[in-house]
């Protein structure tokens, strides 16, 4: 039965209190007075995907109505912004101020994250005047079971930085506000093709401008569109590239697109350039899961990327990395690959600039056929934490 459930595990990305981080050793032995708990540093080299971009980042809030579904669906959006709003953006606001009426509850948890490897500031203009002219690539993002839009806030802001819109949708019934109140939806095929449909909707009313501020409106560019999420917005993200031609590329973090536990993706369905995110030391996962993504990487028709990530957990790279359940990736921990041996997960900021990294990167290389992006992607990294390899 293990198998099953650390796969049924790998799908839900659920922090548990067995990922929470634990000192190496609690008897005071000298292997435990020897263990550097220092976080591993994670170099920047000069790809311009390693920086933010030329444009400060704006960021707006709206909600879109699947009347013919039923489902109510907030999202974020963050865009490039004019030179105006720069000011304001190196500022930034509360990352919580974004989370509209769960702000409050999102604060608390802050406020609970005693390690503080949680976000706090989201580097953005709110309700900026876009940059003057011209189509954006796009991308929406599906966050994990039982999580946020604001999941992976600081790759949107890089994103936005290079030019891209980037539209985040809580999924109704299967977000961390739903979890605390004890009714997030099952783990299932059915509800990830729910899932699936929220974000071709959502898709939809970008494209149709309803989705979108005035100022934005008819900015998203048709012909330039992606997809990616994390955990079980990895395996939707699958989906959602098996289904709909519309989306030119996608990008899955820390979980497969296929998975023998919720069939409807097939690797060999996807037509387009895919790529896929893997943490090393992911124990909510386990190597069972890691090896599945690298079968998918196998498996599919290329174009395809791996990337590789030492020393991360789960939620390394996520803004909400040590807040409520989300430790794994926070902290000190024992080592998946190494059962016995202690360690210590990626600094936050930098696990998580260092994920921003490589999904600015991919979407530049696979939407906008940019040869240096493409380039930095097989590229040995001048941290040394992340493997990467392209099959083409």
């Amino acid at each position: 039965m293990r198998a099953p459930l650390l796969l049924l595990a790998l799908i839900a990305g659920c922090g548990s209190s067995s990922d929470a981080p634990t000192p190496p050793n609690d008897g005071g032995s000298d292997a435990a007075d020897a263990f550097d708990a220092t976080p591993p540093p994670v170099k920047q080299g000069d790809a311009l995907y390693e920086k933010p971009g030329p444009a400060p980042v704006g960021v707006a809030s709206s909600k879109v109505e699947d009347t013919a579904r039923g489902r109510s669906l907030p999202i974020t959006i963050w865009y490039p912004a004019s030179e105006e709003a720069r000011a304001a953006a190196a500022t930034g606001v509360p990352i919580e101020s974004l989370a509209g009426d769960q702000k409050d509850a999102y604060a608390k948890l802050l406020v609970a994250d005693k390690a503080g490897c949680a976000n706090r500031t989201a580097h953005a203009a709110v309700d900026a005047a876009p940059v003057p002219s011209g189509l954006l690539p796009t991308l929406v993002f599906s966050h994990c079971h039982s999580c946020t839009r604001l999941s992976v806030e600081t790759m949107a802001e890089r994103l936005a930085s290079h030019g891209f819109l980037v539209v985040a949708v809580d999924h109704q019934g299967n977000t961390l506000w739903d979890a605390l109140a004890g009714k997030s939806a099952e783990l299932s095929g059915a509800f990830l093709a729910i899932r699936a449909a929220d974000v071709q909707f959502v898709l939809d009313k970008v494209l149709d401008g309803t989705a979108l501020p005035k100022s934005l409106d008819k900015r998203a560019d048709p012909a330039k569109v992606g997809v990616f999420g994390h955990s079980f917005g990895g395996a939707t993200t699958g989906l959602v590239l098996a289904r709909d031609p519309r989306f030119r590329a996608g990008l899955a973090i820390f979980a497969p697109m296929e998975n023998d536990l919720l069939p409807p993706a097939k690797m060999a369905e996807i037509k387009v350039p895919a790529g896929f995110l893997l943490a090393r030391e992911d124990s909510s996962i386990s190597e069972i899961g890691n090896n599945i993504i690298r079968s998918n990487f196998k498996l599919g028709a290329p174009p395809l990327f791996l990337f590789e990530i030492a020393d991360a957990g789960h939620w390394s790279l996520a803004d909400i990395d040590g807040m409520h359940t989300f430790q794994a990736g926070c902290g000190v921990a024992e080592r998946q690959t190494e059962p016995g041996t202690p360690f210590v997960y990626l600094d936050p900021p930098g696990a998580r600039a260092l994920g921003a990294s490589y999904v600015t990167a991919f979407f530049s290389a696979t939407l906008r056929a940019d040869a240096a992006a493409k380039a930095f992607l097989t590229a040995k990294h001048p941290s040394g934490l992340v493997d990467a390899k392209a099959r083409e």
